[in-house]
C-alpha cells in the first residue's frame, strides 16, 4: 500500500525575475529530485514576472514531470496571470484558487506525465492535430483513410 506523498508549497516571490528565478531555483531543486515530486507554487504576491520566471516555471514542471510529478499553481495574482495568459503557459498547469485546494488536489493523484502519455506516446507516429484539454494542448493522431491518407480535420 502507497503511502501519502508530502506536498511542497512554496511561495513565489514578489519579483520573478532572471536573479529571483535562479535563487527560487536553488530553493526548490532538492525537492524536483525526489521521487514523483508534489509542489505546490503559490503566485499571490507576484507584482512583476519576466521570461526568466516564466522558463523557470516550466523548468520546474519539465524536471517534475521526468520523475512522475507534478507542479500546480495557486493564488495567482492579477499580474502573474496575465503574463501567464499571454505566453500561453497556464495551459500546461493546474491552477487553483488557493494553495489548500491545490495541496487537496493531490489525494486523487495522476501526475502530468501520465496524462499525457497517451497522446505522446502514438503521436510521434502518425500525423498530429492539436486537441485542447484543461491541461493544454496534447497532440493526437488524425485518423487515416482505407487507403493511407489523412482525413481532413
Amino acid at each position: 500500500m502507497e503511502t501519502s506523498r508530502p506536498v511542497v508549497v512554496k511561495r513565489i516571490p514578489e519579483r520573478l525575475n532572471s536573479p529571483a528565478a535562479k535563487k527560487f531555483l536553488n530553493e526548490v531543486e532538492p525537492f524536483l529530485r525526489s521521487d514523483r515530486p508534489q509542489l505546490v507554487f503559490d503566485l499571490s504576491q507576484v507584482k512583476q514576472m519576466d521570461a526568466a520566471g516564466v522558463d523557470m516555471l516550466l523548468h520546474c514542471l519539465n524536471e517534475t514531470m521526468k520523475r512522475d510529478g507534478d507542479v500546480k499553481l495557486a493564488s495567482l495574482s492579477p499580474q502573474a496571470a496575465v503574463v501567464l495568459e499571454m505566453t500561453r503557459t497556464e495551459r500546461l498547469f493546474e491552477i487553483y484558487q488557493n494553495s489548500a485546494d491545490a495541496v487537496r488536489s493531490f489525494s486523487s493523484f495522476l501526475p502530468n506525465a501520465l496524462k499525457h502519455s497517451y497522446a505522446h506516446s502514438y503521436a510521434s507516429f502518425a500525423p498530429t492535430t492539436p486537441i485542447a484539454f484543461p491541461m493544454g494542448n496534447v497532440q493526437l493522431p488524425l485518423p487515416e483513410n482505407n487507403d493511407g491518407t489523412e482525413n481532413a480535420a
